[in-house]
This record gives structure tokens, C-alpha cells and sequence, in this order.
């Protein structure tokens, strides 16, 4: 898949900043930045999702991969990845997200966590009483509510970088384990 719309030129501030932050310039920003006020409220959205700490970051970045994995988003995977890493997480574990029903390694709560994702972003959603009851009790109020928003900011993420074509961009080639694919939905993680 190509890009759908081209690569915008973006500030020389910006670009800098980026290359810092991520060691290159990330392609949704350079797609977006023909709107810079949806670019830049998107960067905002996401600036503030990442300071939430109700919590487990392990269990926000499995959520977020799950969602890429289902959307097929192979640049939310890469990224996801590479963030993972830079996160100190456990690399093996997540590079086994687009595969977590198959996989041994991840736990109960994980797997809460990760049906909730896939469940979310299912058209229609196909959340049930007993899986978020589940999730409140071990999770808490604040902290579910944290999550949920968290995976809904995931399906926008994932579901504008899909349409508008932005594949893998390699950040996850820095990690040492490469994604599993995902179980008949072949290619979707490979891109990576």
C-alpha cells in the first residue's frame, strides 16, 4: 500500500524535534501536516494520553498492539514495538500481542486486557457486562476508564493511519525480536 496523500514539508523545529524524539521523522505526522491544527491536535491528544498513569504501561502498550494488529496498522505495530522496547517491557511478550490467544505468555489480567482491546474495536463493539465487571474489579474505576479511553485513542490512531496508508516505518527494526504474525490474517504484522 502507498501513501494516500503525500508527505507535507513540516517546520525545520519540527522535523529536529521529531528526529530526537524517535530517531526519524514519524509518517502520520508528515501525511497529517497538510491540516497542521489536526496534526497538531492530534500530537496534543496523544502527548496527554501518554502522561496517564492509572495504568500498567505494559498493559496499555499490549492494548494499543492488539488494536493495531486487529486494524491491521503495521506502523501502530512498529511503533508500538519500538516504544515497547524504549519502555524496558518485556520484548518477548509483546512481540507475541498479534498472536495473544495462541501464546503461553501472557496472564490472566494480560488476556482481560487484550479481549478488551479486540472487543472494543470490534464494528459493533462487542464489550460484555462480565469482561468489563471483570476489569473493574481488579483494575479499579479510575483506571478502567483509563484504559477504555486509551484503546478508543488507539482505534483512532490505528484507523486514520490505516485509510490513509501509512505502513511500517522500521522503528521496530532497532528491537531485538521481530512480531509474530497474526493467526489468519497473514501480512498483517509482517510488515513490520
Amino acid at each position: 500500500m502507498a501513501l494516500r496523500v503525500p508527505k507535507a514539508e513540516l517546520t525545520t523545529e519540527l522535523r529536529e524535534s521529531l528526529v530526537k524524539r524517535f530517531g526519524a521523522v514519524p509518517e502520520p505526522v508528515e501525511v497529517t501536516w497538510h491540516n497542521p491544527q489536526v496534526a497538531e491536535a492530534s500530537m496534543g491528544i496523544g502527548g496527554k494520553v501518554g502522561t496517564w498513569d492509572s495504568v500498567d504501561e505494559s498493559l496499555k502498550s499490549y492494548a494499543h498492539m492488539a488494536v493495531a494488529a486487529q486494524v491491521g496498522c503495521g506502523w501502530c505495530l512498529d511503533i508500538g514495538y519500538f516504544q515497547a522496547a524504549n519502555q524496558n517491557l518485556n520484548l518477548a511478550k509483546a512481540s507475541q500481542v498479534p498472536r495473544w490467544r495462541e501464546s503461553e505468555a501472557f496472564t490472566a489480567l494480560e488476556r482481560d486486557v487484550l479481549e478488551y482491546a479486540e472487543a472494543m474495536t470490534n464494528t459493533p463493539p462487542t464489550v460484555t457486562d462480565e469482561l468489563s465487571a471483570s476489569l473493574l474489579d481488579r483494575l479499579g474505576p479510575a483506571a478502567l476508564v483509563e484504559l477504555t479511553v486509551f484503546i478508543s485513542f488507539s482505534n483512532f490512531a490505528t484507523r486514520s493511519n490505516n485509510a490513509l496508508g501509512i505502513e511500517s516505518q522500521g522503528f521496530s527494526a532497532a528491537c531485538e525480536i521481530p512480531l509474530a504474525a497474526r493467526p489468519g490474517k497473514s501480512g498483517v504484522a509482517s510488515t513490520v
